[in-house]
Order: C-alpha cells, then sequence, then structure tokens
C-alpha cells in the first residue's frame, strides 16, 4: 500500500436483482450485481426527502460463487472491497469508464427473504479465506442457536 493512501468501500444495502454468475475462459468464477444504499434527511421546506444510489459490486473466485448461490433480489448483505475505475469501448466504438466496487468479503445480513427451503446461510466470506471446507454445512435443518435472541 502506498504511503497514505487507502481504497476501502464498505456499504450495507439491497440486491436489486439475483446476481449475474459467469465464468472466464480460465475457468474463474466472477459474479456481478448492484447493490442499493438510501440516504434520508429533510429538505429547507422540512419535507422528507430520500435519495437510492446504485452501486456495481463484482465479486471474483468462490466469493463470487458463494455470492450466485445464496444472494438473491432483496437480499440485505454487507460488502467490503475497493472502487476499481475500467474503460471499454461500446458497439460504436466510443470509450466509456465504469467505476465497480470489487468486493474483497460479503457477508448476508437479515432474514432469509421468505425462504422456506431450509437450506443454511453461510458464514461471512471473504475472498481471500473463502476455503470448500468454510462451507460444508449441509444440515437442513438449523441449529437451536441459530434461533436464540443473543443480547450482543
Amino acid at each position: 500500500m502506498a504511503k497514505g493512501t487507502l481504497n476501502k468501500v464498505i456499504l450495507i444495502g439491497r440486491l436489486g436483482k439475483d446476481p449475474e454468475l459467469r465464468y472466464t475462459p480460465t475457468g474463474a468464477a466472477v459474479a456481478t450485481f448492484n447493490v442499493a444504499t438510501n440516504e434520508a434527511y429533510k429538505d429547507k421546506d422540512g419535507k422528507d426527502v430520500e435519495n437510492t444510489d446504485w452501486h456495481r459490486i463484482v465479486a471474483w473466485r468462490k466469493l463470487a460463487e458463494i455470492c450466485g448461490q445464496y444472494l438473491k433480489k432483496g437480499s440485505l448483505v454487507y460488502i467490503e472491497g475497493k472502487l476499481k475505475t475500467r474503460s471499454y469501448d461500446d458497439k460504436d466504438g466510443t470509450k466509456k469508464y465504469i467505476t465497480e466496487i470489487v468486493a474483497d468479503s460479503m457477508q448476508m445480513l437479515g432474514g432469509r427473504m421468505g425462504d422456506s427451503s431450509g437450506e443454511r446461510v453461510p458464514p461471512p466470506v471473504s475472498d481471500s479465506d473463502a476455503t470448500p471446507s468454510t462451507f460444508s454445512n449441509n444440515s437442513a435443518e438449523p441449529s437451536d442457536d441459530a434461533n436464540d435472541d443473543l443480547p450482543f
């Protein structure tokens, strides 16, 4: 890291639609999805105003596969990552720039959005520590501990 600089993004928001999971020609998984964050305030006339910002998220490798498997439209997620700007040429040959958040870690928040399949929600995931054993809990029934009302 260059001295005195930091490129870190932390978001909590909801997915606008299901993630799109693809694979590169070399077999690396890549998931893309958009997350909405909201800001509410009162304007100078005292009226409530709510603004929604959309953020494009890109996840790679095992983290991408986890996102593709468990995240759905409306899911509440915590994302940590970094801003990355890249360029591409559109169909007319015009150079376009896009800024994305490259996810380093993801944690699902909230409930299962009405999921009654009994499928377990994975633990927090980081691209650097994602291993198959981390996600090997295939139990169809949630444990009693999952329903405890913990004070913290």
